[in-house]
């Protein structure tokens, strides 16, 4: 159950008494305390002064010692009623057996326990004279002189150390606003806005994200443009895209931008270990921002303070939750804030508060989507015009063969190219080593080094031969656009297909030709090897969930109709699922199940078909792939037409050094894999 938004005084930390004081002379909104004289650090070292003298009166030993002549001391030795005594120079100072009245040196007669006397000489056998009738005192020569500096460090070092970190302590407080530490002080970090780093200039691939932002940026700059009309500045923006979509880089341009105060800061730099740390620093930077209006707030994935609240198993009030309530009355709250923009970006728009969302909080949601042909297109002209590229690379040709890649997959396949061209002592960056680049990035890298039997290589062969003349035969299916036994990533072999365009939409008949061309290898592997390995445990798992999508979630069940009998994988809440049932019968469930397997089966026995009637061609690609490792688009078109594979180049790999091979890739980072990767080891 949400809040209403904009309550005053809920995760406000204290702030009510900062604004909403009761009414009355000297009380009101705006009106600073009065300050209470006396209560400065002077007073406290004082206190502190006090109290050290005060523990010393107490701590030391006060017993009255009493002053006795040299000849009332001789007599006390004579009859033995000497405890102890410490003889320096000419004084003695002692304490008697037991206390008696004595005549004390003024002439009056006390109760002496403790005396001190004065020697008429200095005896050289005072310790014998003592002891000749007090056998049992117990007598100390002249005791050791200590330094100055011993006696320093002893007793008063101690007591300066205290009161120089309670000093330290006091004016923390004072100068971070009683906040000890400054442990709420917001960690936002303020551009420099003379020398930009990132402009818009550098974006490429999200021409309406940056329309919006312009928007924006141009509001800060002439806002008498926007209001004569009576239009108001948006309180805060929210970029949501998929992870590499360059969220977190358009951030970066609108402060080069700007021209005005930016500050940033990430969503988890505000919930820490201490309790109102995350508030703290949330009013903190507020503040900061109120000072430098108009500016703006960047807060890089949000999603980390911003979730939805009480979702969990930890109760409903905890840190995040306080922070976010905080943040939520800053942005639209009891005060407004004119002139301070927030923006924020994350990938999980769907786990965010809906009271964060709503209108005056965050006015705008700006997708940043994967970019398209034409935007794949720009962003790899921003990232080759940091590489030398040879005069045959063609930025709109890599844009074609990489769908489906975000800007951040862009910017390590330009990286990817430059280091294999270094690795290889070329020149400039070739297309050959786009390629390259682009099947290590999208298949994974190339694990030479590991050494099969002929057997093993016989069932890769035929298991993706049997992936690939499927896909060649369904209608649906993306193109064939390389087909290889060599070991890539975790894959023993693999079948790459490439859509020939962007897809926005699947059909069901894309969808029961991805299930049909997925189950070819188990297919091939039973027609043609008479025996099913473990090869197809990746196969397996995309099928079943394919077929689990197309009923369950886009109603492609004829049987079950359009219903949506789950919701989506992306919503991962452990307190909001926590508990709860199904809104179906165990009927709907075994219903379920049985359309999937239809669909599965049904996919299943037209792979065999498919398989049965072209023997021929699944034989003549398993015989290519035994011989050459790979087939590449070309060539495997060639094939289907049963047409004679032309004599490959011998193509020489240059090592840094320029005389050895190129060393195997089996060390190197693993690579994003294929959707169709099998392994005959079952994935593990």
């Amino acid at each position: 159950m949400n809040q209403p938004p904009g309550r005053p005084g809920h995760g406000s930390d204290g702030r009510g008494s900062r604004n909403q004081g009761p009414k009355g002379p000297g009380k009101g909104p705006g009106v600073k305390p009065p300050h209470i004289p006396g209560k400065t650090a002077g007073f406290w070292v004082l206190l502190l002064f006090l109290v050290f003298l005060v523990y010393q009166m107490i701590a030391l030993d006060h017993t009255t010692v009493q002053e006795l002549t040299y000849s009332t001391f001789r007599e006390q030795v004579e009859k033995g009623n000497i405890a102890s005594a410490t003889k320096t120079n000419l004084v003695v100072i002692g304490q008697l057996v037991e206390k008696t009245s004595l005549t004390v040196k003024d002439g009056s007669l006390r109760e002496v326990d403790k005396f001190t006397t004065r020697l008429l000489s200095d005896r050289d056998d005072f310790a014998e004279w003592v002891q000749e009738a007090n056998p049992k005192a117990v007598l100390v020569g002249e005791p050791q002189k200590t330094n100055w500096w011993v006696h320093f460090m002893t007793y008063y070092l101690p007591f300066l150390l205290i009161l120089a970190l309670w000093l330290f302590f006091l004016r923390q407080m004072q100068g971070g606003g009683n906040k000890a530490f400054s442990f709420g002080k917001s960690r936002a970090k303020m551009f420099n806005m003379d020398k930009p780093e990132i402009t818009f200039e550098d974006v490429a691939g999200c021409d309406e994200a940056k329309y919006e932002l312009q928007e924006i940026i141009d509001f800060l700059r002439a806002p008498q443009k926007f209001q004569r009309l009576g239009g108001r500045i948006p309180k805060g923006a929210l970029l949501v895209g998929s992870p590499g979509t360059g969220k977190t880089l358009l951030g970066r341009a609108v402060a080069g931008e700007a021209g005005v105060p930016f500050f940033s800061m990430s969503g988890s730099d505000f919930v820490e270990m201490f309790v109102g740390v995350g508030a703290s620093r949330v009013r903190d930077l507020f503040e900061q921002g109120k000072k430098n209006a108009p500016c703006i707030i960047f807060i890089d994935e949000i999603d980390a303070v911003g979730r939805h609240r009480g979702a969990g198993l930890g109760g409903g009030h905890d840190e995040r939750e306080q922070t976010l309530n905080q943040l939520l009355v800053e942005m639209d709250g009891f005060e407004t804030n004119e002139g301070v923009i927030l923006l924020a970006a994350t990938n999980r728009p769907d786990v965010l508060d809906p009271a964060l969302l709503r209108p005056g909080r965050f006015d705008r949601q700006i997708v940043v989507d994967m970019p398209d042909l034409v935007g794949r297109e720009a962003i790899l002209k921003v990232h080759i015009r940091k590489v030398r590229v040879a005069a045959d690379v063609s930025a709109a040709q890599v844009a074609a063969g990489t769908p489906g890649m975000a800007g951040a997959d862009l910017e390590n396949l330009v990286n990817e190219a430059a280091l294999l061209a270094a690795r290889k002592n070329h020149d400039a960056v070739t297309m050959d080593d786009f390629e390259d680049a682009k099947e290590k990035v999208m298949l994974g890298p190339e694990r030479r080094s590991r050494v099969f039997t002929d057997a093993v290589k016989r069932e890769v062969a035929y298991h993706e031969a049997g992936h690939a003349v499927v896909a060649h035969f369904c209608e649906h299916s993306d193109p064939v656009h390389k087909v290889t036994i060599i070991p890539r990533g975790q894959a023993l072999g693999l079948t790459a297909m490439l859509p020939g365009e962007d897809q926005y939409t699947v059909s069901e008949l894309k969808y029961l030709d991805q299930i049909c061309v997925a189950l070819g290898g188990r297919v091939a592997e039973d027609l043609f090897l008479g025996k099913i390995g473990s090869g197809a445990y990746g196969d397996i798992k995309v099928v079943t969930n394919y077929a689990r999508t197309m009923v369950t979630r886009l109603g492609m069940s004829r049987r079950l109709g359009p219903i949506a009998y789950e919701e989506g994988a992306e919503q991962v809440f452990l307190g909001r699922d926590f508990g709860r049932s199904h809104v179906f019968s165990e009927q709907t469930l075994q219903e379920i199940d049985a359309e999937i397997k239809r669909i599965v089966d049904e996919q299943f026995v037209r792979a065999y078909e498919i398989l049965g009637n072209n023997r021929d061609k699944v034989e003549t690609l398993k015989d290519a792939l035994l011989e050459r490792e790979s087939i590449d688009a070309e060539e495997f078109k060639l094939l289907m037409k049963g047409q004679t594979l032309p004599e490959r180049e011998l193509a020489v790999d240059h090592s840094v050094d320029g005389v050895d091979a190129a060393p195997a890739t089996a060390g190197e980072p693993q690579g994003r894999r294929a959707q169709d990767d099998d392994t005959v080891d079952g994935g593990a």
